[in-house]
């Protein structure tokens, strides 16, 4: 089961932009057949008052079940997360076929494929823009957002009409943007950052805590 995604613009299932991502692609298409090895799509309400901007797809995760944060261990804290502040019902069970739901809440990568070692590169990062800045546009009731990470942060400011020089990554860090829509930072909650204690529950719990008030949903949680 494939979840269809909120958005009416999303990259093809070939997409052909960045070749080092196709060439991934096309090893793991061959390797492991039954996973779903394309970009992607977003996932969540198109109604929603929070925008999330992830980074990109990992291959346990994403890229293995193609529904953001899903099937990995950045999903376990990702969706508890959003649960706890009434932006995530049902239970997430590392599966797309789970239930869960997202209230008030979408997720979009900055890449849409996966890189490898979970870095992409600046032209790879460039390539998919226009199809973040499409998903953004599509978000008529999103005034807060969430970046996770540097790159997301960066691809964020730039969709959002943002300078970076004025709007630095730091986690918590806070930015207003000429059109008075917010972002707040955080950092990845990849496995690596949880388990070097770079991020703690609490610290990914007071973004979103953040984020649901500056968005006007205080009562959600």
């Amino acid at each position: 089961m494939i979840l269809q995604s909120p958005l009416s613009s999303e990259p093809p299932r070939d997409c052909p932009l960045c070749p080092r991502l196709v060439a991934l692609r096309v090893e793991c298409r061959a390797e492991h057949p039954d996973w779903w090895n394309a970009p992607v799509p977003a996932f969540g309400d198109p109604m929603a008052r929070i925008g999330i901007i992830g980074l990109a797809p990992g291959k346990q995760g994403a890229n293995r079940t193609g529904r953001p944060f899903t099937g990995d261990v950045a999903g376990e804290l990702f969706f508890a997360t959003l649960k706890k502040f009434g932006l995530a019902q049902g239970n997430y069970e590392a599966r797309v076929d789970d239930g869960l739901e997202l209230r008030d809440a979408i997720i979009i990568n900055s890449v849409r494929c996966l890189p490898p070692q979970n870095k992409p590169v600046p032209a790879e990062v460039h390539a998919c823009r226009p199809f973040l800045a499409d998903g953004v546009a599509q978000l008529p009731r999103a005034r807060t957002f969430v970046a996770l990470g540097e790159i997301a942060h960066q691809s964020a400011v730039k969709v959002l009409g943002g300078k970076l020089p004025k709007a630095r990554f730091a986690h918590g860090a806070e930015h207003r943007m000429p059109d008075g829509r917010m972002l707040i930072d955080s950092y990845h909650c990849s496995r690596y950052n949880q388990n070097t204690n770079r991020l703690t529950a609490e610290m990914f719990e007071a973004v979103f805590a953040r984020a649901v008030e500056l968005a006007g949903l205080t009562s959600a949680n």
